[in-house]
């Protein structure tokens, strides 16, 4: 049985699902096909997670969207099993989330019942996404139950740091986004996604160097040929030394008086 690998069989075949999905989105049967491969490994959600959301945000910046072959009835029913249902959920959420589509995601995982998204952390992540995008204090509430669940499995955490990054009228938000990357692997300091919500939550506290120093550091680690992702980079560096300068500024005008 595949779901018997040992730790490095299980990476070494999550990963051939996910190349798999990745070369045959021209077929709108892909979002099936990863499916049947993670059942064959009994994936756990950790696992779904994982690959759905590299799979799903692939599959978009290719023009192949889930939100194209699946429909809103296959993420919100029981589907022919567990892992096909948290499969076709994972990747129409996951997309979802990549659009800011936090009205929609709310709406449709409301519709899920309640035992099917109970073992799943991540759709309730996604739940407090939706929440906390639209600047809902409900949201940080929601947050603390999926860290409650969920711990501190990384997929989740960004899910959850991408929400409190949209939300800008969070109450404390700037605190919260550094919390939630403290919680990542080494800090996050190795994942330029982690970076870059901790300088846009340090430039927010007026912490410019240490922001600069963070989103330079994410711009060197940033993998070669996400462009849109650099582009959103770039900005944050800029709003930093845009920010540094106004206050640089504003402190000259002060000491120089009328």
């Amino acid at each position: 049985m595949t779901h018997a690998l040992n730790a490095s069989g299980r990476a070494a075949a999550l990963a051939h699902a996910a190349s798999r999905a990745t070369e045959t989105f021209s077929d709108p049967r892909w979002p099936a096909c990863l499916a049947e491969a993670l059942r064959s490994l009994d994936a756990t959600w950790q696992e779904s997670a994982q690959v759905c959301a590299d799979v799903a945000w692939q599959a978009r910046a290719t023009g192949h969207s889930a939100l194209g072959v699946l429909c809103p009835d296959q993420v919100t029913d029981h589907g022919p099993d567990p892992i096909t249902g948290r499969t076709y959920r994972h990747l129409y959420l996951s997309t979802l989330r990549y659009d800011f589509r936090c009205r929609t995601i709310e709406s449709l995982v409301n519709r899920v019942p309640l035992s099917v998204l109970d073992p799943d952390p991540y759709s309730w992540a996604m739940h407090a996404f939706a929440r906390l995008g639209q600047s809902r204090s409900q949201g940080l509430a929601d947050m603390e139950r999926v860290l409650d669940t969920a711990g501190d499995h990384p997929k989740t955490l960004h899910v959850l740091l991408h929400g409190v990054r949209l939300g800008g009228l969070l109450p404390r938000r700037a605190h919260h986004l550094l919390a939630l990357v403290d919680r990542l692997p080494d800090g996050g300091a190795g994942d330029p996604i982690a970076l870059f919500r901790k300088a846009s939550a340090l430039r927010s506290l007026g912490r410019y160097p240490e922001a600069l120093a963070t989103i330079d550091r994410a711009l060197e680690l940033l993998p070669h040929g996400e462009l849109a992702v650099h582009a959103d980079l770039v900005r944050e560096r800029a709003l930093v030394t845009a920010a540094h300068d106004l206050t640089q500024l504003a402190l000259s005008d002060w000491k120089i008086g009328p």
